[in-house]
């Protein structure tokens, strides 16, 4: 993967716990600097960790699927990008995040961060496919993840939810451009 495919991959991770951020700023009487640093601190590490378990898991599966990996990560990147896209949309029942209420404590935090990470953990098993450096991409979304969701909980009460639902499509976007760009090296490589 490129240095620039590695950023946007981090910026697509991040863009769920974005849209949580700013519903929870939207929720904040006056969010304050030290709160936003450190929902956005909790949210980095755990959506930095959870794509180095997919990629464990993925990578235990490798051996068995070599042939075909790069489909597996197309597979996986497209289906996730096709899901943002669609929890994105209006009306769909999705605009809270669970267990992220405007006055939740950092157990709340710790659950709404490791919900909007599942996706990365799939990454990551999509990842295990194709050679990359799992620590650098998982802390690249980490830090991502973590500037992003400071500051939309300073921007939630300005921007609300209609920022959050078109970064979600984007993000979505653009981890298909990546799954696809991944079938495209694989296939040009090989064929």
């Amino acid at each position: 993967m490129t240095p620039v495919s590695i950023v946007l991959l981090g910026l697509a991770m991040a863009t769920d716990a974005f849209a949580a951020a700013l519903g929870k700023g939207a929720g904040m009487a006056r969010p304050r600097w030290g709160e936003a640093l450190r929902i956005g601190l909790v949210f980095g590490v755990v959506e930095g960790l959870t794509p180095v378990i997919g990629w464990l898991l993925g990578s235990a599966a490798a051996p068995f699927i070599e042939a075909w990996d790069h489909w597996v990560a197309f597979a996986l990147l497209t289906g996730l990008g096709l899901h943002m896209i669609h929890k994105a949309r209006p009306g769909d029942g999705t605009d809270e995040e669970p267990g992220f209420s405007a006055n939740g404590g950092l157990l709340a935090i710790a659950i709404t961060g490791l919900a909007t990470s599942i996706d990365a953990m799939a990454v990551g098993v999509g990842l295990a496919f194709v050679e990359v450096n799992i620590a650098l991409v998982a802390a690249v979304i980490g830090l991502c993840t973590f500037a992003l969701v400071t500051i939309g909980v300073m921007a939630g009460r300005v921007l609300g939810t209609l920022v959050g639902r078109r970064a979600e499509v984007a993000g979505g976007l653009v981890l298909i451009a990546v799954g696809a760009w991944i079938l495209y090296g694989h296939l040009q490589a090989h064929g």
